[in-house]
């Protein structure tokens, strides 16, 4: 055997530890390298994320405010439900995306499994109603109305339902006081989307996941006001997420309460009469279509002439509010938004606009006398008119000879007004018109208000039409290429207006004239613009801005915040005009053609007097549109019903029995106070108590007994007395209050527009 040499080993074994200690050296000069990355460099970004990821927030929800009418009765008000939610993330953990928790859950609920799955997937533009259309970092609630029962099987077996909780929140509710409804106006509340998130982080009313928001109405509009700000409690937990303490906390604080100038016991009365009007227009038969009458759909308004509040507004077909709380199912969403729902989420009374017909004259009445007529005439009102051969007739083509402006207006003579829009429109060069056209007409219509919103403070108001030459232009550029694809010279009735209107849809004719000065035509207004007029002229001129809102109270009660009535312009008549046009008015109630409505049935008119216009509007393909716009000098009250026939004939009884609510009159004309649910405008708010609850009366849950009881002379008991209640308008059978009301019923119908 060969012996190595020992210093023969000594070179390797120094060059192995020279590559080791480099390798060591080297190490440590990256880990050091690291650790002074993650320390120095990065150290300040690291330990947020590493806070952030050791802190967990609870949200306590604010308490929504309450919406109360005027003598501080709540319209939406909150209670506490058993709710049972579904947190989405925890699910979506699950091999099967948690169905079969789900359907477990939909066993204990008495529910269908596909209704509870349709109630947490997501909504997009491909998945139809219901769906979750807030964040899905929220949980998402199944329903609100689970038993003390059901909430204990959910939480007694956890461990069946993972990502399922049940226990006590605040719900909105709708109580819809005195069978009041109320829903157009108040609206509803459905979950924040990540969208909503995104666009109010940055400013001065953030949301939060677990927020709700409103969507329309009352809710929408003061939603900032009303939701309030949510409490947030930050615990620091350990990595196995047990709390080691709490980092800091921010207190709920409640939403304010809006008190507005509706009252549940008119808003009653308004929707009980508008119904009952439309089915009563039902029964009666259209002469024109050999058909009864569709009565299909109609508004009412009720303001204060003096200030724009409201006090009533109520639009057909409507829903109960309550079906958004917890999630709407998908057969009560089909109802609301199908085809053949009519689509009873659309507020009528500022959204739904149409030709006003003869209420409408009041408007050419003040231009005529802008141009320069008298008011006094005379001015022949013949049976009809002719314009190049065409016929223009008056109502039932009846006529009366010389009369003024007045007179017209009090039988609503059609000739008059074709006659004097004829002239101005031959004045201002006919088809050819003038560089600097007078265009008295359609210049009186946009100072009156029409053509653009009201300003009401609610949301979504569309602004109607007035159809003047800018507006005829536009719509022609607009449509020319569908109007010469469609239209035939020798076609159908709709072809011929087609091919006519390809060739000169953009001049003002004759024919449109005359047509626009009696309410018809292409002129669209709503509900809530002409009661802005009529109570315009009821107040001496001024144009207020409509509003709902008459104060923000907040939740302690210490600030109150009132709403002040707003003006947005002026009547473009002289004083002097004005009072003549009040004074025809007064006769459309005692000798023209609303006297059978008012004079002729006991209307106290040296007490209270009533001023009033019919209207009947022709709508192409429809029954006629009925319109009845009416103040004295407390209230404005304007009622439409669609395809529901002439004014006075299916409105006017409804609004005459309104008055007759608000003022406590009987059938022979004598008024009782106690019978007067609101004889002048509430004027102060509610009463606040030092903890905050508003003091509000208490109102009775049976309106027509109510009524039935106060007109055969029972003693109702105090409390109501002292409440007031909520009372149907007619104090005996409908019916029967006709015959003795109506005796001349169906001669007048003949014979009034």
């Amino acid at each position: 055997m060969t012996n190595i040499p020992e210093t023969g080993r000594t070179p390797r074994v120094q060059i192995r530890l020279i590559v080791i200690q480099i390798l060591v050296l080297s190490l440590l000069g990256t880990l050091g390298g690291r650790l002074w990355y993650l320390q120095i460099r990065e150290g300040e970004a690291y330990a947020k994320e590493a806070s952030g990821n050791h802190v967990q927030q609870v949200v306590q929800p604010a308490v929504r405010g309450s919406i109360l009418d005027a003598r501080g009765v709540p319209l939406a008000d909150n209670e506490t439900r058993l709710v049972v939610s579904a947190s989405r993330t925890d699910l979506l953990k699950m091999p099967d995306d948690g169905k079969g928790v789900l359907t477990k859950l939909a066993g204990v609920l008495g529910m269908k499994p596909a209704d509870v799955m349709e109630k947490v997937r997501l909504c997009d533009a491909e998945t139809p109603q219901p769906c979750w259309n807030g964040s899905p970092y929220q949980p998402i609630p199944i329903t609100d109305e689970a038993t003390a029962k059901q909430a204990l099987q959910i939480r007694e077996r956890a461990e069946d339902f993972p990502g399922i909780t049940a226990e006590p929140q605040a719900v909105r509710r709708y109580p819809g006081p005195g069978e009041s409804n109320t829903a157009q106006v108040l609206g509803y509340l459905s979950p924040v989307t990540d969208e909503e998130i995104q666009k109010a982080k940055d400013t001065d009313s953030p949301y939060l996941r677990s927020d709700r928001v409103g969507r329309s109405g009352l809710e929408r509009q003061y939603d900032k006001e009303l939701r309030g700000k949510a409490g947030v409690t930050r615990y620091e937990v350990d990595n196995l997420g047990r709390v080691i303490g709490q980092a800091q906390a921010d207190d709920a604080q409640p939403g304010s309460n809006l008190v507005t100038s509706i009252d549940a016991r008119v808003q009653r009365v308004a929707e009980y009469e508008l119904n009952e009007a439309m089915k009563q227009a039902r029964k009666e038969w259209d002469r024109n279509t050999n058909k009864p009458y569709k009565a299909d759909s109609g508004a009412v308004v009720v303001m204060e002439a003096k200030t724009g509040r409201i006090v009533a507004m109520a639009s057909n077909p409507t829903y109960d509010p309550n079906a958004w709380i917890g999630g709407i199912s998908a057969k009560d969403y089909k109802k609301l938004t199908g085809k053949d729902s009519n689509y009873p989420l659309l507020n009528r009374a500022i959204q739904g606009q149409s030709a006003p017909g003869s209420i409408f004259k009041v408007i050419p009445t003040a231009a005529a006398v802008n141009a320069g007529y008298s008011f006094d005439g005379p001015y022949e009102c013949s049976s009809s008119y002719s314009i190049g051969g065409q016929v223009f007739k008056n109502f039932e083509s009846k006529g009366y000879g010389p009369i003024s402006l007045g007179r017209a207006l009090e039988v609503s003579c059609d000739t008059v007004f074709y006659r004097l829009s004829h002239q101005e429109w031959k004045r201002d060069g006919g088809t050819k018109p003038k560089k600097n056209a007078n265009d008295w007409f359609y210049k009186t219509a946009h100072q009156f208000g029409l053509g653009a919103e009201t300003g009401i403070d609610l949301p979504n108001e569309v602004t109607g039409r007035v159809p003047d030459r800018q507006w005829k232009q536009d719509y022609w550029k607009a449509n020319k290429d569908a109007w010469c694809k469609y239209g035939k010279k020798d076609g159908s009735y709709a072809e011929k207006i087609a091919y006519e209107n390809c060739l000169e849809g953009n001049r003002m004719r004759a024919g449109d004239s005359v047509n626009y000065s009696i309410g018809q035509g292409d002129t669209l207004v709503t509900p809530i613009q002409m009661a802005t007029i009529y109570s315009a002229i009821s107040n001496g001129g001024t144009l207020y801005d409509p509003t709902v809102g008459k104060a923000v109270v907040s939740a302690d009660g210490k600030t109150v915040q009132e709403i002040e009535p707003k003006s947005h312009g002026k009547l473009p008549i002289s004083r002097k005009t004005l009072a003549e046009m009040d004074d025809a008015l007064a006769g459309v109630a005692t000798r023209g053609t609303a006297a059978w409505r008012f004079a002729q049935v006991g209307w106290p008119q040296d007490k209270i007097p009533m001023h009033a216009k019919t209207g009947t509007a022709e709508v192409y393909g429809k029954q006629t549109t009925s319109w009845f716009a009416t103040y004295t000098k407390d209230y404005s009250i304007v009622m439409t019903i669609s395809q529901g026939g002439t004014g006075s004939g299916a409105s006017g009884p409804a609004v005459r029995n309104i008055y007759d609510a608000l003022y406590g009159v009987s059938d022979d004309g004598t008024i009782n106070k106690k019978n007067a649910l609101l004889p002048a405008p509430q004027k102060n708010l509610p009463k606040v108590r030092t903890d905050g609850t508003i003091t509000s009366p208490k109102i009775a849950k049976d309106p027509a007994k109510e009524q039935r009881a106060s007109q055969e002379g029972e003693k109702a008991p105090d409390e109501q007395q002292l409440a007031g209640t909520v009372a149907t308008p007619t104090g005996e059978n409908r019916d029967t209050r006709r015959r003795r009301r109506g005796g001349r019923k169906r001669k007048s119908r003949r014979t009034l527009t």
